[in-house]
């Protein structure tokens, strides 16, 4: 795999080199997750753009990134050629925007849910990308997720995601993104699938409708945000 220089010199990369920085990994699946979510807010403020960073819900691992740490982020992503800066009129900061389609033309739309979520969450199986997905793309069922993932795992130049063997405490196969290097597969996915559709424990259902609540909290926060950034400009 290859890279390219700013002068547009490419610059060889071993396909066991990470791609992406965590904190760059954390930054792109913010900006694919808010497009999608939060579409008349986006591109995303600089401000905004942090909050998503460090939300509590949604994310695996949480994390506190500095406002230094996600600019940094940001210029590696727009270095890769997968984010940019949009100067939109009468707006006082630049926005960011991804452009994943520079480097990934041909994605589908359920299989950019697919890396958003494996990019804020890490590795999982196709029962939690199906439901976590569920606000990015809609999948019929498990195995439109598993179709699409196997296509991922073939796509060309390099895999964008690795299947994961059931082992090792996971009782089923599981998916991680490749663009952050090899991580050590973790215990998760304890659940049994049933008829192709991966069980989901009570328990499980109601970390998922907890994080949703504080999801849709956070982007009530970052809303805020913005009509108090919007009030400064107007001089309210």
């Amino acid at each position: 795999m290859s890279d390219e220089t700013p002068n547009g010199e490419p610059v060889e990369r071993s396909v066991d080199e990470p791609f992406l920085t965590l904190n760059e990994a954390r930054v792109l699946g913010c900006l694919l997750e808010k497009e999608a979510t939060t579409p008349d807010h986006y591109p995303l403020t600089p401000n905004s753009l942090h909050s998503a960073c460090n939300q509590s819900s949604n994310r695996e691992p949480v994390m506190d990134l500095g406002t230094d740490e996600v600019e940094e982020a940001m210029e590696g992503l727009r270095y890769k050629k997968l984010a940019i800066l949009v100067h939109q009129s009468g707006a006082r900061v630049p926005k960011c925007r991804h452009t994943l389609e520079n480097k990934l033309p041909y994605i589908t739309r359920g299989q950019q849910a697919l890396l958003c979520v494996l990019l804020l969450r890490g590795q999982q199986t196709a029962g939690e990308l199906r439901q976590r997905t569920e606000r990015l793309h809609s999948f019929v069922d498990v195995e439109k997720v598993e179709s699409a993932l196997a296509l991922m795992e073939e796509y060309e130049p390099e895999p964008l995601v690795k299947r994961i063997p059931a082992g090792g405490g996971r009782r089923v196969v599981t998916y991680n993104h490749t663009w952050c290097g090899e991580v050590a597969p973790s215990a998760v996915a304890a659940e049994v699938p049933v008829k192709g559709e991966a069980a989901v424990p009570v328990s499980i259902w109601r970390e998922e409708m907890e994080e949703e609540i504080q999801s849709l909290k956070s982007e009530l926060l970052s809303l805020k945000s913005e009509m108090e950034e919007l009030k400064s400009n107007l001089g309210v």
